[in-house]
């Protein structure tokens, strides 16, 4: 039997599961230490994984195309945020305090690095690019959004700490385990391309763990309290309007500068995009443990949207680019067939 069309993926339902089981069975006490430590465990693990398959032949490939890579930077960590601030006094009012602090901490985030490369080439784009690219945001995004984050969103961050005491926590909790990935990647690199369901397992796993933790010390704050139905609505139209904005502020601009197609579709697909894998980390340690639920929440939500609009685009652009060498092709062989005659 087919998958209907409008059903979400098997993650996104899992997201929406945790949640709900978050909100009617949330950990707490001794349990919820416990548990803690667990996830921490597995978001080090997880960023273990990733260093070992990031392939650095990939990344000397694309890395030499730095106009591309400045713009999908400057998309990423400058125009979401001058748009997470631009859009406070026109969408604030739509959603809670809480809720528009994780819509601003969504504006920091670096990009995705697997869906990114994964539409790129779908849409047959700038494939080595898209890795370099994504994989560059991806790292820098462990120093630069703590920085964004105490400038934008002062009021929710973890105790007050000062952004280089935050930058020494991830850079602890997730580059330390990413580098050790890279530095044993000789030795692994080959088992984990050949077990990726491992890789999956461990990242959507471990992404499942900290909203679990995160949405059950929030809904022991009371989250569910503080968060109207109206305000979820308000989210929906913030998140669209935020990535419709990016998107086509990634089109226009990436035209503009006269990169080819290929350049254009790893621009979009890369400026445009939020890594919930590294959101989700980041927010729990850069963040008080009874804000992390609201926190994320925007961003669950932009993970989803951003997905189902950006595959409808790929797919588009793929086919579009693969009927265009269809009629190639075939004018070729009509000007073959007129010179033999």
């Amino acid at each position: 039997m087919a998958r209907p069309k409008l059903l979400p993926d098997n993650f996104t339902l899992c997201l929406v599961g945790t949640v709900i089981l978050a909100s009617f069975l949330p950990v707490h006490g001794q349990a919820a230490a416990g548990f803690d430590w667990v996830t921490n465990v597995a978001v080090g693990l997880l960023f273990f994984l990733h260093g070992a398959k990031l392939s650095r032949e990939a990344i000397i490939a694309g890395a030499t195309h730095w106009r591309l890579h400045l713009v999908v930077l400057l998309s990423t960590f400058a125009l979401f945020p001058l748009l997470g601030l631009a859009l406070k006094p026109l969408l604030s009012p739509l959603v809670t305090p809480a809720l528009y602090a994780g819509v601003l901490f969504l504006c920091t985030l670096p990009s995705t690095v697997q869906s990114s490369i994964a539409f790129t080439s779908i849409a047959k784009g700038n494939v080595p690019a898209a890795v370099c690219s994504a994989s560059a945001s991806s790292l820098l995004g462990i120093f630069i959004t703590p920085a964004l984050v105490s400038l934008l969103v002062t009021n929710h961050a973890a105790g007050g700490s000062s952004p280089w005491h935050t930058v020494g926590n991830i850079v602890l909790q997730l580059l330390v385990p990413f580098v050790a990935g890279q530095l044993l990647r000789p030795l692994i690199g080959k088992w984990i391309e050949r077990n990726r369901g491992v890789l999956k397992f461990v990242d959507q796993g471990s992404i499942l763990l900290v909203v679990y933790g995160a949405f059950s010390e929030a809904v022991n704050q009371g989250l569910w309290h503080q968060i109207p139905l109206s305000a979820l609505g308000g989210l929906l139209v913030v998140n669209v309007v935020l990535l419709a904005l990016a998107l086509a502020a990634t089109m226009f601009v990436s035209k503009r500068l006269g990169f080819n197609r290929a350049d254009q579709i790893t621009i979009i697909f890369c400026g445009s995009k939020k890594s919930l894998a590294a959101g989700v980390p980041m927010a729990k340690v850069i963040f008080a443990s009874h804000a992390v639920g609201a926190v994320v929440l925007p961003l669950m939500l932009f993970h989803q949207i951003q997905l189902m609009v950006c595959a409808a685009l790929a797919q588009r652009w793929g086919a579009r680019d693969t009927s265009g060498e269809t009629r190639a092709a075939a004018r070729e062989r009509s000007a073959a067939a007129v010179a033999r005659r």
